[in-house]
């Protein structure tokens, strides 16, 4: 070979040589995987994987009883957007709130509020989120329509049935009111991921997660009220709506002299009422075009998604109040329910972002 053709050569090698480093040089500068799976920026802070999703995409996990609502918005949404892609699980309260503060979803359904220890997990994260009220339930307790004795029961009766210390004791309709027969109850409920399960534990047992668990539990409510529809000597509980959808299959008792009702539920009189939310991450409503635009759907169209899953709308000032905390990108927990529902817990902070 000769000289010309080795420099020649040579002069192209190195010119090869020399684009590869600097290609991989500008790939460098931008954002690169750490070892948890989160996205490292410029600047060395590491922010949760998937916190904003893609465009076009969005996902949902979270309560089994919020379920139908969101799923009623996301079908609206898609005939109106069929090129976004929305996902919407029920796996619970509890593991909706997990996904969300890793990063993993975009909104969370939740049938209960965000809780201290969940609300430390998003700020690790860098999470921050605006908390929206959607619509008011009233738990509910269940027979099966053969069940021709029980038409009510007290709080404390329910406690006297589902308290820890009932596991393996109280078993028998008689032990729970005598006049009622010697006969074996069977229990269904939420398992112990669901929102349900933790403000039934509380507002029945007097503590979250006490119970007993010797019971058919499922985070599916669909599941449950096959349960109880299909056993007379059934007794679970779960949303208003999930009763409403199967009345024919189920008879629901009044609780402490109080009946489920949307009447009953809106006042608050009915002893087991709540307001049910969506969590939305607000690192998604600053990069994900598509959450902003779905949310604004669901709000606009709130009662008919409400109606239509057959739970109980918020009243006037409720719906006024979501609004203005979407709108206003209001971040945290609300110190007091705008729904007419009872306090939440305290020691959770309110700010709005700047």
């Amino acid at each position: 070979m000769s000289r010309v053709a080795r420099s020649s050569l040579l002069t192209g090698v190195l010119l090869v040589a020399l684009a590869l480093v600097l290609a991989g040089c500008a790939g460098g500068g931008g954002k690169e995987e750490d070892k948890g799976g989160g996205e490292t920026t410029k600047g060395g802070e590491t922010k949760a994987a998937g916190g904003g999703g893609s465009p076009g995409q969005i996902a949902i996990e979270g309560s089994s009883t919020v379920l139908p609502i969101t799923q009623a918005a996301a079908e609206g949404f898609n005939q109106q957007n069929p090129d976004v892609q929305i996902t919407v699980g029920g796996s619970g309260t509890g593991d909706g709130f997990e996904a969300f503060c890793s990063g993993d979803t975009q909104i969370s359904d939740a049938s209960r509020p965000i809780e201290d220890d969940e609300v430390q997990a998003c700020r690790e994260n860098g999470i921050e989120f605006v908390e929206i009220p959607v619509a008011l339930d009233g738990l509910s307790i269940v027979v099966n329509p053969q069940n021709d004795f029980a038409n009510d029961i007290t709080l404390d009766e329910l406690a006297t049935m589902w308290g820890p210390d009932a596991e393996g004791q109280v078993t028998q309709w008689s032990q729970v009111r005598s006049e009622w027969p010697e006969e074996r109850f069977n229990l269904y409920g939420p398992g112990t991921e669901s929102g349900t399960f933790d403000f039934f534990t509380e507002r029945v047992n007097g503590e979250e997660g006490a119970s007993r668990s010797d019971y058919q539990a499922s985070e599916d409510d669909n599941v449950l009220v096959q349960g109880v529809s299909g056993d007379p000597n059934a007794l679970g509980y779960f949303g208003f709506g999930y009763f409403e959808q199967n009345q024919q299959r189920l008879k629901a008792l009044a609780v402490d002299s109080i009946t489920p009702s949307a009447e009953s539920i809106q006042s608050s009189e009915y002893p087991l009422s709540r307001p049910l939310f969506i969590y939305v991450s607000t690192q998604a409503l600053e990069e994900n075009p598509s959450v902003e635009e779905f949310v604004n759907y669901y709000l606009e169209n709130l009662n008919q998604f409400v109606e239509q899953a057959q739970y109980v709308p918020l009243s006037d000032a409720g719906a006024q109040e979501a609004r203005e905390r979407f709108q206003n990108r209001t971040t945290g927990t609300a110190p007091e329910d705008a729904t007419g529902a009872e306090e939440k817990g305290k020691g959770k902070e309110e700010e709005k972002t700047k």
